[in-house]
């Protein structure tokens, strides 16, 4: 009866994955996993303890009233993805190649996002994201377009002269966008122009920076105060409804006074 309260209390269940997290850290580093190979024997009897976790909460709660929740859903489903990893630690299957589950023991490292339902004001720091990625969704498609649009232009124009950054579409893709995110952008232009006369070296760079301007300075700017704006709408809202509130206090004051003073006369 004690164990499982102590399973139905969160800060319990902080404690796990905090300790769990600790585990996972050390397990990183593969000369103290070869020496003490139990490092992997308590990171999966944390599975076991996430797991018992869970079948106490669907006894407790039941099934109907533990899925209600958007983050019992979400504890589900990073549990379910830390099982692969035990079931390959627990049994032998010496007669069948399932070397294939090793890719899933990386997704044991999920379980440590449990503590993200923790963090204090969680559910309105995450009803803000949603709310700017709503607002910010068109302004996004159009820099995604823009993107798109000068990766294109600057592939047909550079593919022979750098065929690492602009070869074809999806590396012009990607390297336009490096060059938008300002990070290192001046490394394209100047291995571009390396062995190219004194003009072609600065029609190349003024091209650069006037991409750069739009689509980093610019564009990037634009996504980023839309987004921001968004976020903090929700505070700016609240606030400006108390001060609604406030002024029609003072108003139902003032009048109360204005009457109070009427009679008195």
């Amino acid at each position: 009866m004690i164990i499982k309260k102590l399973f139905l209390k969160d800060s319990f269940i902080l404690l796990i994955i905090l300790l769990n997290a600790l585990i996972i850290f050390i397990s990183g580093f593969e000369d103290l996993i070869d020496s003490y190979p139990q490092i992997i024997l308590i990171d999966n009897l944390f599975t076991l303890l996430f797991i018992f976790e869970l079948t106490v909460k669907l006894n407790e709660w039941g099934p109907k009233k533990y899925f209600s929740d958007n983050w019992n859903i979400f504890d589900f489903i990073l549990i379910i993805l830390a099982i692969p990893s035990l079931v390959y630690y627990l049994f032998d299957f010496g007669f069948i190649n399932l070397n294939f589950l090793l890719v899933f023991r990386i997704l044991r490292v999920f379980k440590f996002f449990r503590f993200i339902r923790f963090i204090p004001n969680i559910d309105h720091l995450l009803n803000g994201v949603l709310r700017a990625g709503r607002a910010s969704v068109l302004i996004i498609v159009g820099f995604l377009v823009f993107n798109f649009t000068v990766s294109l232009f600057t592939t047909f124009l550079f593919k022979d002269l750098s065929s690492e950054y602009f070869g074809n579409p999806i590396i012009s893709f990607y390297s336009t966008f490096k060059i938008f995110t300002v990070e290192g952008w001046y490394d394209i232009p100047d291995s571009i122009s390396e062995d190219q006369s004194a003009i072609i070296s600065f029609l190349v760079r003024l091209y650069f920076v006037v991409i750069l301007f739009f689509g980093g300075i610019f564009g990037l700017s634009l996504v980023n105060s839309i987004f921001v704006d968004a976020m903090i709408s929700d505070n700016n809202t609240e606030l400006e409804e108390q001060v609604q509130r406030l002024e029609k206090k003072i108003d139902f004051l003032s009048k109360k006074l204005d009457q109070y003073f009427e009679k008195e006369k």
